[in-house]
């Protein structure tokens, strides 16, 4: 999972930060204590110095070390019982003074050897959708809120079916894309259909599943992504074009790229050429895909190239979006 370096970072400043705080209230609670219960700091600085002696016992050369251990630990275990007895009479738990992690996996550091930790994955999966919310409005978006009733069930002229129907179908294929991720048969969804017809709100429930399950997610319109290819080829040496650069590589090597509102740039042989890249790498390197458009796959033929359309009719799922416009739909029922 290729979490951005932003979101990662994020996501272990909170992790620092909360380990300091607990770490900040425990010694809050162990001066607390102490005040109220001197004999607590006397009994706490004998067990630190019989963990010394400890130590010292199992090094020690000559004599029975075994029985210098043991008698060690018996010491050790009766100064523990009288503290949880003073902290008992505090109201207070034989453990409440102990520096303890909130995570005994990794110990609070976020990483079990070169492997993320699930505390850290869950940070970077809430960093991550507050930054989708900056261009997706996550608040109400998700799949349990997607209303069927927008959606006639009239036949609907030329598609031999309702957009109820047809969106039934839609909305299940989308729930199991996010919900089986790793193992849906589709790797790649082609939404196309007119505006206003449900295609970025369905990919906002995406997007949200999709990180939530804790992969990385990388959402941003068309005309976004083939602005930061352009200035990665012509502002190259610059502070943009490093930024650029840094963007094109979230793009390629995400889990999940949403592209959306395909078709709505101004094409030019750069930008067929930013979306073949995109496109190409992502299908070789396995990652999944998803493409909102208002195009059909005959206008995407046209607009770039057969190559792209070929592409994406070989390597994509498409999901076909018709009916009438929502938005005219919740404004007449103002």
């Amino acid at each position: 999972m290729a979490y951005d370096a932003n979101i990662l970072r994020r996501a272990t400043d909170r992790l620092d930060a909360e380990r300091r705080q607990r770490q900040e209230r425990t010694e809050r609670l162990r001066e607390q204590a102490y005040q109220r219960q001197p004999k607590l700091l006397q009994l706490d600085r004998k067990l630190q110095g019989t963990m010394a002696q400890l130590v010292a016992a199992t090094l020690r050369q000559g004599g029975d070390p075994v029985q210098a251990v043991r008698a060690i630990k018996a010491d050790n275990l009766e100064l523990q019982q009288e503290r949880a007895v003073l902290l008992g009479a505090l109201g207070l738990p034989g453990d409440a003074l102990d520096d303890k992690p909130a995570c005994p996996l990794c110990g609070d550091t976020g990483w079990q050897g070169a492997k993320m930790c699930q505390c850290l994955k869950k940070l970077c999966a809430q960093e991550q959708i507050k930054e989708l919310s900056k261009l997706l409005d996550l608040g109400e978006q998700s799949f349990d809120s997607f209303r069927m009733d927008y959606y006639s069930e009239t036949p609907y002229p030329g598609m031999g079916s309702s957009p109820r129907k047809n969106m039934e179908l839609v909305y299940d294929v989308c729930l199991s894309y996010a919900r089986k991720f790793e193992s849906f048969r589709f790797r790649n969804l082609l939404m196309s259909g007119a505006p206003g017809l449900g295609k970025t709100f369905l990919s906002a429930c995406i997007a949200r599943a999709v990180s939530e399950h804790g992969y990385s997610v990388v959402y941003d319109t068309a005309g976004a992504i083939f602005a930061q290819f352009e200035a990665k080829k012509f502002l190259r040496d610059s502070a943009d074009g490093q930024e650029a650069r840094d963007e094109t590589r979230r793009y390629l090597n995400c889990d999940l790229l949403i592209v959306d509102d395909l078709g709505s740039e101004l094409t030019t042989q750069l930008t067929q050429s930013a979306l073949y890249e995109l496109i190409n790498a992502r299908l070789v390197a396995q990652r999944h895909t998803v493409i909102s458009t208002n195009l059909s796959l005959d206008e995407i033929a046209r607009r770039y190239n057969p190559q792209i359309a070929s592409r994406i009719e070989g390597e994509y799922h498409v999901l076909h979006f018709f009916g009438d416009d929502i938005r005219l739909i919740k404004k007449n029922r103002l």
